[in-house]
């Protein structure tokens, strides 16, 4: 069994051997920094764990309530330099992973701050899990995340036309399709200020749940969809960001890792985005752990693949 296989098993027995589970209950905890990177450790000697940042350059605003759900406060953590800027920033909206059923903001907070200390303004959200509420709640979540940024844009320095969604994992798909939906009104509310994301990155997360080469079944995947591929096949299409793709499509950076599972679908996605004439760049690391952007010395190659990709996109540099 490999890495990938063992860390959805050890999500899945968790939640088995907890039977007075319900929806409504949260498993944030099960899916942490400090677990990931034991688990990984175990074949990877090369990994190292990844520290927040203390430091003067970065503003530190956390847990803020941005949306109330029936069953909880959802919070986000926003990192802005502390240096005035010469001119307005752009955001980076943070989606962590966990096969939407575990994880928490705080797994995306050093990433959050080190995009700060270049320039951006990180917002690492937390989102509705599958314990909580089922699909479409979490991609409702992401946009009103963006939504509440671009409402408080002048506060924090924000450009509200220049806020990207990183998304890894589970979060690199809700990240993706909140970005190729945000014309459509199959996941619209008509809510203002708008959901429009003006550039995406998607760090090893799916594309579609349908594509040939994807499997025919996802465990963590039927709990979020509320059923099986086979019992419930117009979710799993509807929740697959390929779908979508056409004009209005902002420009996409994939980061992947070396599971073609994974992968599925995404060079189809890429051909689409060229014929519409919209930037994208494929970035693979191989030999890569599951989570790898959450230790070093992957971490930093990830950093660096965002902020080149954020530079061009938003004319940084």
């Amino acid at each position: 069994m490999n890495l990938l296989s063992k860390i959805s098993s050890l999500l899945l027995f968790i939640l088995c051997c907890t039977p007075n589970w319900t929806i409504g209950q949260t498993s944030e905890s099960t899916y942490n920094l400090v677990d990931i990177y034991k688990a990984t450790k175990q074949n990877y000697d090369s990994a190292k764990m990844i520290t927040p940042l203390n430091t003067d350059d970065i503003k530190y605003n956390e847990d803020i309530v941005y949306k109330k759900t029936r069953y909880k406060k959802l919070e986000l953590d926003v990192y802005c330099p502390s240096k005035k800027p010469k001119k307005l920033m752009p955001a980076v909206i943070l989606v962590h992973g966990g096969g939407w059923l575990t994880g928490q903001k705080e797994n995306q907070r050093v990433m959050a701050q080190h995009l700060a200390q270049n320039g951006f303004v990180g917002v690492s959200i937390a989102y509705s899990l599958s314990l909580e509420a089922r699909y479409p709640a979490a991609v409702f979540d992401v946009k009103d995340a963006v939504r509440w940024v671009r409402k408080n844009a002048k506060k924090y320095k924000i450009n509200p036309n220049q806020i990207a969604v990183m998304g890894a994992d589970s979060g690199g798909l809700l990240a993706t399709l909140a970005g190729v939906t945000s014309h459509l009104k199959i996941f619209s509310t008509d809510d203002e200020p708008s959901d429009k994301i003006q550039a995406v990155i998607n760090i090893d997360g799916i594309v579609s749940f349908v594509h040939q080469n994807a499997p025919a079944e996802n465990s963590m995947a039927s709990i979020w969809l509320n059923g099986s591929r086979n019992k419930n096949e117009n979710a799993w299409k509807e929740a697959s960001p390929l779908q979508y793709v056409g004009e209005h499509t902002p420009p996409i950076l994939f980061i992947n890792g070396s599971n073609p599972e994974i992968n599925a679908g995404k060079s189809d996605m890429t051909t689409l985005l060229k014929i519409f004439q919209t930037y994208t760049e494929t970035r693979t690391i191989p030999n890569a752990p599951p989570a790898f952007w959450l230790m070093d010395p992957w971490f930093d190659t990830t950093l660096n693949y965002s902020v080149d990709f954020l530079n061009k996109v938003f004319g940084q540099s």
